[in-house]
């Protein structure tokens, strides 16, 4: 083998080493960076948030220090769409803090004047701390959401136990990239008919189902009957060839002795 070509050979190892090596950093850079972008303070609905409806989110946190813990997390409600019910459900090692404001115009809610809206849930660490690397759940209910909107904007700040402060409070604009702390976004879904996920059938629509459905169980009972009379009518044919059967036999029985007496 000649020193050129072995030289070649050792050229394309070397270069396909560096290539491996290249992918392998930026595949690296992309998971990194992408676990950063989508480490941020989060709403998500337990199922569907449904615009003149109740729902149950949690406020997803997680811990993006690696040199200190999460001791409070504030979360703050828009008044211009105001919810006049936002309930905290307890968890163990923290403390929940519900702050009203009063509402420039009152908001009609099932009959009542309401003039103030909770505008901010307040946790704070007693006894308990997101750690690094760790995240925690914070459920709340919410009612009833507003109809003439297709989102809320949930501005939460998050205070970590060396001081340091995140404000996640950025709105996101329509055809931009996504801001550095973006603030939480609940998405509202369309209204069903009743407000609870779907519409109880018309006069109009149910009763042709009850006529189907009548007629069905007629049918099933017409063929019941008609299989019952099959039955009942092969069991007495059956009963019949017996009894023939047996007439039979006994008239030749009766034959065959008349039979014998006459010879004697």
């Amino acid at each position: 083998m000649t020193v050129s070509r072995v030289s070649s050979r050792v050229s394309s190892r070397v270069s396909a080493t560096r290539v491996a090596l290249a992918g392998g950093i930026a595949l690296s850079s992309v998971v990194l960076l992408s676990g950063t972008a989508f480490a941020h303070v989060s709403v998500q609905p337990q199922g569907q948030a449904t615009k003149g409806g109740y729902a149950t989110v949690n406020i997803k946190v997680p811990n993006e220090r690696d040199n200190a813990s999460t001791v409070k997390v504030e979360v703050n409600f828009p008044l211009d769409h105001p919810l006049a019910s936002v309930m905290p459900q307890p968890i163990p090692g923290w403390k929940a803090e519900v702050t009203k404001s009063k509402l420039s115009k009152p908001l009609e809610l099932h009959g009542k004047t309401i003039n103030e809206a909770v505008s901010k849930v307040t946790w704070t660490a007693d006894g308990s701390k997101i750690g690094p690397g760790q995240f925690q759940q914070f459920p709340l209910s919410l009612g009833q959401l507003p109809e003439d909107a297709d989102q809320l904007v949930l501005k939460a700040i998050q205070t970590y136990d060396n001081k340091e402060v995140v404000r996640w409070i950025e709105e996101q604009k329509e055809g931009a990239e996504e801001p550095q702390n973006p603030a939480p976004v609940l998405k509202l879904s369309a209204a069903s008919g009743d407000h609870h996920g779907g519409a109880a059938p018309s006069a109009s629509a149910s009763a042709p189902a009850a006529a189907d459905e009548k007629a069905g169980h007629d049918d099933k009972a017409d063929a019941k009957k008609e299989t019952a009379a099959a039955d009942s009518s092969d069991t007495t044919a059956r009963i019949l060839g017996v009894i023939g059967i047996l007439v039979g036999i006994a008239g030749v029985a009766f034959g065959v002795l008349a039979g014998r007496r006459r010879s004697a």
